[in-house]
């Protein structure tokens, strides 16, 4: 049985999806053209996952580029991440998904990418 998720669409409406999505859905998700919500509308927020249990691991530490945080919603992508995890990025980071998904993939990195030290 599949897993299904509730997605705000572009119109607003709510659409029950089941997992996993069409390729087309899911990188209008990871672009933020779409939003992921509760059944109700509510925003999403994924359950918590316990932390790492890597010795090294320090709470607050900050995350290397494209390493998933548990309890955080995204972070910065891999800088050899494609289009559309960067499309996403940038606009957790302020873009409209429209303005973001008009820059290419090198302009995202530029101006929403961590300079490299």
């Amino acid at each position: 049985m599949a897993e299904t998720i509730y997605v705000r669409g572009e119109g607003g409406g709510i659409h029950a999806m089941d997992l996993p999505l069409p390729e087309p859905i899911q990188e209008r998700l990871t672009k933020g053209m779409l939003q992921r919500v509760n059944e109700d509308g509510s925003p999403y927020n994924p359950p918590a996952e316990p932390a790492p249990d890597d010795p090294g691991h320090k709470p607050g530490q900050v995350p290397a580029p494209g390493q998933q945080v548990p309890g955080l919603p995204t972070t910065e992508p891999a800088k050899n991440a494609g289009k559309a995890e960067w499309v996403g990025w940038a606009v957790v980071k302020g873009a409209t998904p429209e303005e973001a998904d008009g820059m290419t993939r090198g302009d995202l990195i530029e101006k929403y990418g961590t300079p490299a030290s």
